[in-house]
């Protein structure tokens, strides 16, 4: 289990090894990050996916990316078993030290064990409730969300272990608004409550460096939506328990040419009244990742001819598209999901790229 947890120091310190690359080092979360990460959702559950993954890992890291993102259902928990044996070497071999990465995970899914078990309901039963992690089908939202304390708890204890971690940078509540097709907004909010309490005492323990919310819909609609997420509400919540100096940090949001609703829709209130989510998670001292920044590969491909004029500058749809991401004003990191050496290398060499000018921008981006 490697110690330690990413610091200001260390993530300064990766970031010096780059300085000859055009790439903007962001200065957030108090750490300093590459503009673009690591996403680890897509593929099979297979040893093939898992050695592609771990690789990828290793390369980004080597050519400046510092940044990397998973989840404990993501292929049955084997990416994060493949980000911590690729973490794992690097800092065995010194080529990386724990202190210079962010790694950021995510709870709230039921998840199997590195494959889809003979019989799943009696593995439900065995491992969930007669282990005593459920306490009954309650707790359960569309037969695969849970947001109870204890099932948490187990998550990011099955987290650590996956990822050989003692602490986790970012540690996701994973699509909580999930919860809101079965309970009402009260019982909603009481349960965020209880798993931001946990959260909280993880934090305490040393398990956790800060939290957040990892959302699909939550942030992108309007508030008389029914999974409408209240960023203000939230960071009130966490105000409750732990007062000023709480440790609900970070969110993320998809984000991205078809997806803009982060910076252009008025659907959060702040202190200076109604705002983009981008604007008030700023204004409440939040970190923003974006994740699906091709759409899970829709946007890598077909583009219109007049998309990519406005865009400006070569290279495929995909890294247009993660570059329109990469460049909007607001984002702190865009989480590029890539699995192949040739999309390694593409997003590396888009590091080597400043942002789109704002002039570029101003057409695509028109608040609402």
């Amino acid at each position: 289990m490697l110690a330690g947890r990413a610091t200001a120091e260390g993530t300064r310190r990766f970031a010096g090894r780059f300085a000859g690359l055009v790439q903007d080092f962001r200065a957030a979360a108090g750490l300093t990050l590459s503009p673009l990460g690591i996403g680890t959702y897509l593929g099979e559950p297979d040893t093939a996916t898992d050695e592609a993954y771990a690789a990828t890992v290793r390369g980004a890291v080597a050519g400046g990316i510092n940044v990397i993102d998973t989840a404990v259902n993501y292929r049955f928990q084997r990416s994060e078993r493949s980000v911590g044996r690729a973490l794992g070497a690097l800092v065995e071999a010194g080529h990386v030290a724990r202190d210079e990465i962010l790694i950021a995970t995510k709870g709230g899914y039921i998840t199997f064990d590195g494959a889809v078990p003979e019989d799943p309901a009696s593995w439900f039963a065995r491992t969930l409730v007669e282990s005593g992690i459920l306490a009954g089908p309650e707790e359960v939202v569309d037969g695969s969300h849970c947001l109870a304390p204890r099932f948490l708890q187990a998550m990011l204890q099955a987290s650590l272990a996956n990822l050989s971690i003692e602490t986790v940078d970012i540690y996701y509540l994973h699509n909580p608004e999930s919860q809101l097709t079965a309970v009402e907004r009260p019982e909603f909010l009481s349960r965020m409550r209880r798993a931001f309490e946990m959260l909280e005492e993880q934090v305490t323990a040393g398990r956790v460096a800060v939290y957040g919310t990892a959302t699909w819909n939550g942030y992108r609609v309007e508030p008389a939506d029914r999974f409408y997420l209240c960023l203000a509400e939230l960071v009130g919540l966490a105000r409750q328990i732990a007062g000023p100096d709480h440790h609900f940090r970070a969110l993320q949001m998809p984000y991205n040419l078809a997806m803009t609703e982060a910076y252009g829709l008025r659907n959060q209130e702040g202190s200076a009244g109604w705002g983009s989510t981008l604007e008030v998670a700023r204004d409440l001292g939040l970190t923003v990742f974006a994740s699906a920044p091709l759409l899970q590969g829709r946007l890598a491909r077909n583009l219109p001819a007049a998309l990519r004029a406005v865009l400006g500058g070569g290279g495929s749809d995909a890294r247009l598209a993660a570059q329109f991401a990469r460049s909007t004003p607001g984002i702190d990191v865009v989480l590029v999901g890539m699995k192949s050496a040739e999309h390694l290398a593409e997003t590396l060499d888009l590091l080597r790229e400043p942002p789109l000018s704002a002039a570029k921008l101003q057409g695509l981006l028109q608040p609402s």
